[in-house]
């Protein structure tokens, strides 16, 4: 993978606060598409106009800058924090964790407060973890908090943070550089850990008539004790949701991203229904509604500082998506539902 994904997963960008990560894809993309603006709630919208001039199809492609992180919620005296999570945080991983808190970048590491370490307790929740700052100062109430990761190579796969989803805004700027037949809209999203919230508002701007979601999802694919089907596999190509619990995909698009994957040799692959949720949950109640569909890249250990993903399954999903785009993503659908 290039510099961008690395720059991208690198970059600190907490629900609500994507402001690094959007001044990265502003200055990448702006060779490439005719018009980059920021709307009212802080998503970067970039317009392509297609190469047919009928320009009657217009398809919105979104990845959201977030990443889950947490919120100081108050400094005290002997030089720890308290906080709380925004976004998705499993409690049980975050102690000994390196983190980055507010605009000063004072670095600091969890602990368990001293009352849960007595307790003999193997987990406790977040309200009784604490950040160690060693007494820096500088922080105030409502100040974000990021894990500190590296981006590296661990044999065929890349380790870093915020796979979820700056492998789908990697993705997106990728496709933003080529040239399609429909009219192309680009979506990067703020506050998707936090409830869908800049897609929504951008779906009612762009009124698109077909929208995918480009995310990073979960792959739950090391051996077990049962016979469990995982959620995702590494290495096994693009996976295409039907369902989540935010949204049922449109069946005509899956049937479009799965025969196309087909005839062109794409490695792909069916998300596990009724797991997790992405933009399209509020993407496809825009209006009067918007056909929608998520196609996602796997990533082990997602919502951590050290989620692994396979490039190959990056190559193969920016491929999918040239591939549909050229072809029957990039036209009207059939109208009805009858075939669906």
């Amino acid at each position: 993978m290039n510099e961008l994904l690395k720059k991208l997963s690198k970059a600190r960008g907490v629900a609500g606060h994507e402001g690094a990560v959007r001044a990265i894809l502003r200055e990448e993309l702006a060779p490439f598409v005719e018009e980059l603006s920021v709307d009212s709630i802080g998503n970067l919208i970039a317009h392509k106009g297609g190469s047919d001039a009928a320009g009657q199809h217009r398809v919105m492609l979104a990845a959201h800058m977030d990443e889950v992180g947490g919120m100081v919620m108050r400094a005290n005296s002997d030089g720890t924090v308290k906080f709380r999570s925004v976004g998705g945080l499993d409690p049980r991983i975050l102690p000994g964790k390196r983190v980055t808190i507010g605009p000063q970048s004072v670095p600091g590491v969890i602990l368990r407060a001293p009352h849960a370490a007595r307790s003999g307790r193997r987990a406790v929740p977040i309200s009784d973890l604490l950040i160690d700052t060693g007494g820096a100062g500088g922080i105030e109430p409502g100040d974000m908090i990021t894990f500190e990761s590296g981006y590296e190579q661990y044999g065929k796969l890349l380790k870093g943070k915020a796979f979820d989803d700056r492998v789908g805004c990697y993705i997106l700027a990728e496709l933003l550089k080529s040239e399609f037949p429909c009219e192309l809209v680009g979506v990067f999203t703020v506050q998707e850990e936090i409830g869908l919230r800049g897609a929504g508002v951008a779906a009612y701007t762009v009124q698109p008539d077909v929208a995918v979601a480009l995310e990073g999802t979960v792959a739950d694919d090391l051996p077990k004790q049962n016979d469990v089907s995982p959620t995702t596999e590494l290495g096994k190509g693009p996976a295409i949701s039907v369902m989540d619990r935010s949204a049922h995909a449109d069946r005509r698009l899956v049937r479009i991203l799965t025969e196309t994957a087909s005839d062109h040799g794409i490695p792909w692959q069916i998300k596990q229904p009724g797991v997790g949720g992405t933009d399209v949950g509020t993407i496809h109640l825009a209006r009067a509604g918007v056909p929608a569909v998520a196609v996602a890249v796997p990533c082990r250990y997602i919502h951590t500082p050290a989620a692994l993903m396979d490039p190959e399954d990056v190559k193969n999903t920016i491929q999918l998506m040239s591939k549909a785009l050229s072809g029957p993503l990039g036209r009207p659908l059939r109208a009805g539902w009858s075939e669906a």
